[in-house]
């Protein structure tokens, strides 16, 4: 799951990224509001962290524009600022909570998962379901009955996709977005080394469910039981 970060306070923002990835979390950092909401603008992300007090482009400013584009990724607002006004602005221009600082990483991640909670391909035991196959969360491990393999980051972001979306095809630049960032100088030649680790596991568990290329466009999964 990726996560944008947009702080203008570098170090809090660093602190904000480490604590996301001991979480299993995926994050990208902005320190301004323009290029905040230009990456927020990419669809990439399941939640925006989002500061109130950014050079540049404020952050009632950048969750407005967001809102006015059509995109409805979950906004959680941090501020200093803790005076009633400010917070109902945060709402009212479209945010989804306010967290005031300072707060504890305990509250930050609990909100975080409230936020992610409306995804209805994930349930409360973190696993994921596809055809045969059985995606942890937690363990980062991918089952088909009583096989199971450990996965990489990228390799769990990769099948979390493909799982979430079945049958619909994801494009090479979906997946490049998404599991490398906005700002990443990975190549087409990266999603195609990933797609055939994971098609090796695939074959190693004895799963029925396939990655079906659909060739100049992209991939999905085929599962020729249903």
């Amino acid at each position: 799951m990726r996560v944008l970060i947009v702080e203008d306070e570098v170090r809090l923002a660093s602190t904000l990224q480490d604590l996301l990835d001991m979480n299993g979390y995926t994050a990208d950092v902005c320190h301004d509001g323009e290029s905040g909401l230009d990456n927020a603008l990419s669809g990439i992300y399941e939640v925006i962290l989002l500061d109130v007090m950014l050079p540049k482009k404020d952050g009632f400013t950048v969750v407005r524009e967001l809102r006015a584009a059509g995109n409805s990724t979950p906004v959680l607002m941090l501020t200093a600022r803790s005076e009633l006004g400010d917070r109902v602005e945060g709402l009212d221009c479209g945010a989804d909570y306010y967290l005031t600082k300072p707060f504890e990483p305990q509250e930050l991640m609990a909100c975080i998962r409230a936020l992610t909670r409306r995804q209805p391909e994930l349930h409360s035991s973190d696993v994921l379901t596809y055809g045969d196959l059985s995606l942890s969360k937690n363990a980062f491990t991918l089952s088909c009955g009583d096989r199971q393999l450990r996965l990489s980051r990228k390799e769990f972001d990769m099948m979390e996709l493909l799982m979430r979306n079945g049958e619909t095809v994801l494009t090479k630049e979906t997946l490049l977005l998404k599991i490398w960032g906005y700002e990443s100088d990975a190549e087409d030649n990266n999603v195609e080394v990933y797609i055939s680790f994971l098609r090796k596991k695939l074959e190693h568990l004895h799963s029925q469910v396939r990655i079906k290329t659909i060739r100049m466009v992209g991939y999905c999964l085929a599962n020729p039981v249903i």
